[in-house]
């Protein structure tokens, strides 16, 4: 769902928070009481790198605030980080994804040993070997000489399955 022609420029207030859309910060409008002043920013970033506002006690997740505020809801399926810098909460770089989709635009894990999402070393064939989940199932994308080939061929296949959400090889930090 492309609402990009529909973004803000401006601040837009609710309540007792503003957010600002070209930046994706959240500040305070109105005095919370304790340590909370107006103009300070809101929110903290999680464990996972989240960031998050607490309002009337309730914990919400930045990423939903923010379409809530530029769109007027909240979706019921999952908000993607199109960079996938999960503190970047900037409307810009927020869109509309099923699990199957949001779960595709993810880097390579951090046990990663070849540097490369959906490559590693197969013993028993001493090549490198490219993966890929497609439907829900690993495929095999078959066996290369070196992980930059079989990485080639990841991002071939991910650009193919993936369309717009795939996160290839060359948006992944090495």
């Amino acid at each position: 769902m492309n609402l990009a022609a529909h973004e803000p420029r401006c601040a837009i207030t609710r309540g007792p928070l503003s957010y600002h859309p070209e930046t994706g910060h959240f500040t305070w409008v109105k005095y919370q009481g304790g340590p909370v002043r107006a103009g300070q920013r809101a929110g903290c970033k999680d464990c996972h790198g989240y960031r998050h506002v607490k309002i009337a006690g309730r914990r919400i997740a930045e990423h939903r605030l923010a379409w809530l505020f530029v769109h007027g809801f909240d979706p019921p399926q999952q908000i993607d980080h199109i960079n996938g810098i999960r503190d970047d909460n900037r409307i810009a770089n927020l869109r509309l994804a099923t699990v199957a989709e949001n779960s595709q635009n993810v880097g390579k894990q951090s046990n990663n040993k070849s540097g490369f999402k959906g490559v590693h070393w197969h013993a028993r064939g001493k090549k490198f070997r490219a993966q890929i989940m497609a439907n829900g199932k690993s495929k095999s994308l078959g066996l290369f000489h070196t992980a930059a080939e079989a990485a080639a061929a990841y991002d071939i296949a991910a650009a193919e399955l993936h369309g717009e959400f795939a996160r290839r090889n060359d948006a992944v930090a090495h």
